[in-house]
């Protein structure tokens, strides 16, 4: 029978063998009979050849045509597949022989091109873990909703608009990841599964969340980052083991209340409408170590905020936060405090340059003292005369230094350009003014200056004009409003450090990826979403980038290959890896990482 049944398959067989879709080595299937694992993963499969599905049930090629076995070869006594990963194929279709392999406790089959599932996986009642991510699934089987052992359901990255009501059946689900879809509700169901304890309903179109969540009463972990929440049910804050929650990039106007969330770790709650603290809310807030508020309306910070003794990390930034309470100081965890890009009266934007300790000391100090103190910046007056310009001549002549630095005026006053006469400078320093503009006549310059200082400003845009500096080596535009750079900047082809901190950049500027010169950008505190790994990879000088505390949602492996980094800063981007851990170890870790995240 055996035989018949071998060659009878002999017609399939050779007919596949035509198409492009490669075969199976039969030594992987081999080894698979001994370990019950199947990794076909990476494989340009456009189907799953139908002895793969019959691993377990027809005797064995090789036993066909050689009887004398040694230890190695007895395959009845083989193992039952237990694990089978068809991940990164081509495949559109799974077949409903997947039955013949009850014994899988787990399938992977993410990162195909699959429309749909077969009914047949219902049977596999050994099923623990199924992923099937990254497809075109646009809904279902009913017969899913039957597994009774499934503790982990990857569903990521489809085009599901709904889910089946049932969902709620598999009561031993542990993980659930739906992110990533077009579902604009959840089912009521939901809250029958009581052992879930991560669930990923991020990047839909989700305007409501169902009050029975509530009754998850083992889920640490839900991320509903990029829905469209305008409010969280009250009943949520019942949730005893919820320790992270993420609602970044949702409509919120105000932070839930969480009477009940004494676990809570972590509230992501950054790029939503939220307008007000209210410090009743943060006082149940007893075991938060992070809490993220970026870009909101929020304009005041309460008192309160103190009962968060564990608090860690506190970001603030782009808010319309004018002053806050000194005794934010006193948090005797705070490792992370942001605040940029908020109109702080009280405290000078220099210091907020100098990072968290240091600001949290000034906050200490200040809380004797509540009243205005030196610290506070001096009146901006709209022009300051010549006489009181103090224009330092010695600097000029021996130490070729321009410096006209911390005197807040809105414009350099002519008698500075004059008493330069024709003197070589090769450094300017106009940083701490009030300037809103880069000054014409610093052009005048442009055959020897090298270093030139426009931090903490208002400067919002920069003049071509500034491309005349071809001797340029360093840049310091740190604290102003930028945006964008100008394309003719590429001409400055000496200009080896740029310092971008603290302004208002969305994208990384295009021209940097132009100036082969660079060896160090510092670009942190602001909002660059993405970067572009193969651009940089092009720098060859390039040694240090500095992104800490922007927007990056996704560090791309490529990144990786940019062996020349010697420092690379990440910390303070809402990306989820590399995590801190890898973080901590350096650069060269992080970079060795990265490497090892690229698809071969």
């Amino acid at each position: 029978r055996h035989r018949g049944a071998a060659n009878g398959g002999a017609g399939p067989g050779f007919g596949r063998a035509a198409e492009p879709a490669p075969a199976v080595p039969q030594g992987l299937l081999r080894l698979a009979r001994r370990s019950g694992q199947l990794n076909l993963a990476g494989r340009g499969l456009t189907h799953v050849p139908e002895h793969v599905w019959r691993i377990n049930v027809d005797v064995p090629e090789e036993a066909q045509q050689n009887l004398s076995f040694n230890a190695d070869d007895r395959w009845w006594e083989q193992t039952d597949l237990t694990k089978l990963i068809l991940a990164s194929n081509k495949l559109q279709s799974l077949s409903e022989d997947v039955q013949l392999l009850p014994a899988l406790t787990m399938l992977d089959v993410h990162d195909n091109q699959l429309t749909s599932l077969p009914s047949a996986l219902g049977q596999l009642e050994n099923l623990q873990k199924l992923d099937v991510s990254h497809n075109k699934l646009r809904s279902l089987p009913e017969e899913l909703l039957q597994l009774p052992h499934l503790r982990s359901l990857l569903l990521q990255h489809n085009e599901l608009s709904l889910l089946p009501e049932g969902l709620g059946q598999l009561l031993t689900l542990e993980e659930l990841d739906v992110s990533n879809n077009h579902l604009t509700a959840v089912p009521t169901s939901f809250a029958l599964l009581v052992n879930l304890v991560r669930l990923n309903l991020a990047c839909n179109q989700l305007k409501e969340l169902p009050a029975d969540l509530s009754a998850m009463k083992s889920l640490r972990q839900l991320d509903c980052t990029k829905n469209y929440l305008e409010t969280v049910p009250s009943k949520l804050a019942s949730m005893a083991s919820l320790e992270q929650l993420y609602l970044r990039k949702n409509k919120l106007r105000s932070l839930p209340e969480f009477p009940s969330c004494k676990l809570l770790k972590e509230l992501h709650a950054g790029e939503n409408q939220i307008e007000i603290l209210n410090a009743e809310n943060l006082k149940q807030l007893s075991s938060l170590c992070v809490l993220e508020l970026r870009d909101n309306k929020i304009k005041t910070v309460p008192e309160e905020i103190t009962v968060l003794q564990k608090l860690e990390r506190l970001d603030l930034a782009n808010n319309d936060i004018s002053r806050l309470p000194y005794t934010l100081g006193n948090l005797p965890q705070l490792k992370f405090l942001a605040l940029e890009g908020n109109p702080l009266r009280t405290i000078r934007r220099d210091l907020l340059q100098k990072g968290t300790q240091e600001l949290l000391k000034y906050l200490r100090s200040k809380i004797q003292d509540d009243g205005p103190g030196p610290d506070a910046e001096p009146p901006v007056t709209a022009m300051t005369l010549p006489s009181q310009s103090k224009v330092n001549i010695h600097a000029i002549t021996t130490l070729k230094l321009l410096d006209y630095s911390d005197k807040q005026a809105a414009e350099i006053p002519e008698a500075v350009f004059d008493a330069v006469g024709t003197n070589p400078v090769a450094t300017v320093n106009f940083s701490k003014n009030q300037l809103r503009e880069i000054p014409s006549r610093l052009m005048e310059l442009k055959d020897s200056v090298c270093d030139v200082s426009l931090g903490f400003n208002k400067i919002s845009s920069i003049s071509s004009e500034l491309c005349v500096l071809h001797k340029l080596t360093h840049l310091d535009l740190r604290n102003n409003a930028l945006t964008a750079l100008p394309e003719e900047m590429e001409a400055l082809k000496r200009l080896h450090t740029i310092n971008l901190a603290f302004n208002r950049f969305k994208v990384f500027p295009s021209v940097l990826y132009r100036l082969p010169a660079l060896e160090t950008i510092l670009l942190s505190n602001n909002q660059v979403g993405s970067i572009d790994p193969l651009q940089l990879k092009g720098m060859d000088k390039l040694g240090t980038l500095d992104l800490q505390n922007n927007d990056l949602l996704h560090v791309p492996p490529e990144l990786g290959n940019c062996e020349n980094l010697r420092s690379l800063l990440l910390e303070g981007n809402p990306f989820r890896t590399p995590r801190a851990a890898i973080l901590a170890k350096g650069t060269a870790a992080v970079l060795e990482y990265l490497r090892s995240r690229i698809p071969t």
